[in-house]
């Protein structure tokens, strides 16, 4: 090993000797046109190395690890013994839902009215329009019995994802038959679905995104950014929608069912977790494991996964814990994308729970050897369980083929849409509306004195908020090589932020002797090779230049699933930050620590100077860029290029791009990004070019008033010259000369 690396130095040498001896014959050359330019195949090293082509992989692989240690300890730790630990789990599981979603909303007349009625054989369709929330339409189809005697048991049917909304010719074939067997069941359209489309284009007459799964997550960005969530509206409609259901004289309120599959499958777990008012509970290719999840689908749509749920140390079974004493059927199917071993696993942990206790709920499984979907298998095992368990006897009746309505005949609204026949709220004006009366009510900054006490309030808001967690101690640092330059080489490096997170780096280091060089650590979206040009410039000027690809970036950026690229179009690497967030962790705290922890290697280098460190984030590495300086104070100067403008502007826009990994859920309730400016005063502070939450060119003036609070801050701080807010720098401009001021400070 020692004579392979004196090799390697010799071999350095030998070029540099090269270089300057080149330089000596022809002064007037540039060194370029002796050398190329390291080729950006060089810069990302660790592709030619057969021990890091999963490195792609690697945050994936971390984040399932860390998952599955979160459901190992709930399950180790888990105790239900007795009918009061029973209870006890009840309660726990529904609070974390409802702190999850942000609470519910308050109770307000529902306004409902019957917009037209269908006549058919052996039941009847009512035309419903609601409002869940003060003009928050919701149209619905009440299916009612021809033949018996009211009142009738009834039945809450939530959709799923499905084309057509409650017009889907499946939905339709199950709602008449329970209809025909002497059920009254209502259903509505969810968000984004058949009338309710929530981003909707005149022109295209139609949602502006593919699928409604895409919107759903558009919308719970925003929410999640204000301490809400998707499922804030989607729980309450369903809540609203029974409030109707029970309003009804058909209805026997004593013997009130659920059932719905996939996103209905969701929604019937999530309704009989919180409302006793439910009887039964019978969700369809919903009810799995996070142990197979996290190894196989992941986290799904934003109405699906819940902030802190894995840290809460709670699973699938909790929805039925928290259901009990409701008799219970999971409905799975083989073939599934919900993996049916987590359902078997989740049925046999409430199954060998139950058992041991006293009087316990009853919790049943019926499969079918076919794919997702409420196919006629799990439609019959429905049938047999909802008449066991509201009539006391079993019904095996075969179902009665339906012809299914267009969807313009179950219109509520005279247009098909809610948007161009009703208006009124959507769940972005909602949010919207929610976003301004945080940015009112939030802790403003007032006077001098105040500024210490406020920093420090933002500053712990911040750590909490995004769930940084520091680390101490030496920092694991592999070398690969060397790259000679002109006036300048390149160490090509990996540290080890945390065990099995690796951060591929280049530290471009001066040649000129002098001992402790000024460091600057430049960190772009696009990966370390993406800032070439701007290092050699700064390089050339005297200052080392640490340029790392954080995790989930550069080199290790994930594959993209070409599978569902309108997601990854959207949303970047969801399902890391989405998996992330069920952790009460987030991307932006651990793409900081991997900036502090570039600062601890740095730090311990006898060749560079520990108390000049300079930052540069650009694009969507600004935002950890920006959270790591706010952490460690040794960042004395920084420049935000081309960031994100702000949250608040997430959640008043109403679509957005490829800010997912961007965010922190909750953060609107105590700080926005100009806030984490402010509080940074009175370090040097530029911000250049910040971006719209489309990634687009943000107006200048907009700019300047988004950025107004930071500038009262700094002025408080009497540093009013400390921050600057400009244009970038341009194409041509070399970055020693751009940032000399910011550098030398």
């Amino acid at each position: 090993m020692a004579d392979s690396a004196s090799r390697d130095e010799h071999i350095c040498l030998s070029r540099r000797d090269l270089c300057r001896s080149l330089a000596l014959l022809f002064p007037s050359a540039s060194f370029d046109a002796f050398a190329q330019s390291p080729s950006s195949e060089d810069l990302d090293f660790l592709h030619g190395l057969d021990e890091y082509e999963a490195i792609r992989r690697m945050l994936p692989n971390y984040m399932e690890r860390e998952g599955h240690a979160l459901v190992g300890s709930r399950k180790h730790s888990l105790n239900i013994s007795t009918s009061e630990a029973l209870a006890q789990r009840r309660r726990f599981v529904r609070e974390r839902i409802l702190h999850a979603i942000g609470g519910l909303p308050e109770r307000t007349p529902l306004n409902a009215r019957t917009i037209g009625t269908l006549e058919r054989d052996g039941y009847s369709i009512e035309k419903i329009i609601f409002e869940s929330q003060p003009k928050f339409y919701v149209t619905a189809n009440l299916y009612l019995p021809r033949t018996g005697h009211a009142p009738y048991p009834a039945v809450l049917y939530p959709l799923g994802h499905e084309l057509g909304g409650k017009s889907n010719p499946t939905w339709q074939q199950m709602l008449a038959t329970l209809a025909r067997k002497g059920y009254v069941a209502l259903t509505w359209d969810p968000l984004g679905q058949g009338e309710r489309v929530q981003l909707y284009s005149a022109d295209l007459r139609d949602s502006l995104l593919r699928s409604s799964t895409t919107e759903h997550t558009i919308l719970g960005i925003q929410c999640l950014l204000t301490g809400e969530h998707v499922a804030h509206y989607t729980i309450w409609d369903g809540i609203r929608a029974l409030d109707y259901l029970l309003s009804r004289k058909e209805v026997n309120p004593e013997r009130v069912a659920i059932t719905g599959n996939s996103g209905g499958g969701t929604h019937s777990a999530y309704l009989a977790a919180l409302d006793d008012r439910i009887r039964v509970a019978a969700p369809s290719c919903f009810i799995t494991s996070w142990h197979w999840m996290l190894k196989t689908l992941g986290p799904q749509d934003a109405e699906q996964t819940f902030p802190g749920w894995l840290a809460d140390r709670l699973d699938y079974p909790d929805f039925i814990y928290a259901a009990e004493p409701k008799p219970y059927l999971i409905l799975s199917a083989i073939r599934d994308f919900f993996p049916i071993d987590g359902a078997r696993e989740a049925f046999q942990e409430a199954a060998d729970t139950y058992s041991a206790l006293p009087n316990s709920p009853t919790v049943e499984m019926f499969e079918a050897d076919d794919g997702h979907g409420y196919s006629h298998p799990r439609r019959m095992a429905a049938y047999d369980w909802l008449s066991r368990q509201l009539r006391g006897t079993g019904d095996k009746t075969e179902e009665i083929p339906v012809e299914p309505e267009s969807a313009e005949t179950l219109f509520c609204t005279s247009t098909g849409q809610v948007a161009t026949s009703l208006g009124g709220e959507t769940v972005f004006t909602l949010n919207q509306a929610r976003a301004k009366r945080l940015q009112k009510s939030r802790p403003q900054l007032a006077d001098a004195p105040d500024f210490q006490a406020y920093r420090e309030r933002v500053r712990q808001a911040a750590a909490r908020r995004s769930g940084y967690q520091p680390r101490s101690g030496s920092v694991p640092v592999r070398y690969y090589g060397t790259i000679q330059g002109d006036s300048y080489h390149i160490e090509k490096l990996i540290y080890e932020s945390e065990p099995a997170i690796l951060v591929p780096s280049l530290l471009y280091v001066p040649d000129a002797a002098r001992a402790r060089k000024p460091v600057v650590l430049l960190v772009d979206g696009e990966g370390k090779s993406a800032t070439t040009t701007m290092a050699r410039q700064f390089a050339r000027a005297g200052l080392a230049v640490l340029c790392v690809d954080l995790r989930g970036m550069g080199e290790t950026r994930i594959a993209p699933d070409l599978n569902d690229s309108e997601f990854y179009r959207y949303f970047g690497d969801y399902e890391d930050g989405m998996t992330a967030i069920m952790m009460n962790r987030t991307l932006v705290g651990m793409r900081a620590l991997d900036i502090v922890r570039g600062l601890d290697m740095l730090a311990a280098r006898p060749d560079v100077d520990a108390d000049k460190f300079r930052a540069i984030g650009r694009n969507s590495a600004a935002v950890p860029v920006l959270y790591a300086t706010l952490f460690d104070s040794r960042i004395k100067a920084l420049s935000l290029e081309r960031m994100l403008i702000s949250y608040q502007a997430v959640a008043s826009t109403p679509m957005h791009r490829l800010i997912f990994e961007q965010i922190v859920p909750g953060a609107l309730l105590d700080f926005d990004l100009p806030d984490l400016v402010g509080v940074l005063a009175p370090r040097n502070i530029w911000i250049s070019d910040p971006m719209t939450p489309t990634n687009t060119a943000l107006p200048h003036a907009e700019f300047l008033e988004t950025y107004a609070p930071a500038v009262k801050a700094f002025s408080l701080a009497s540093a009013s010259g400390k921050l600057r807010l400009q244009h970038a720098l341009a194409d041509d401009e070399d970055a020693a000369q751009y940032y000399r001021e910011l550098l030398s400070s």
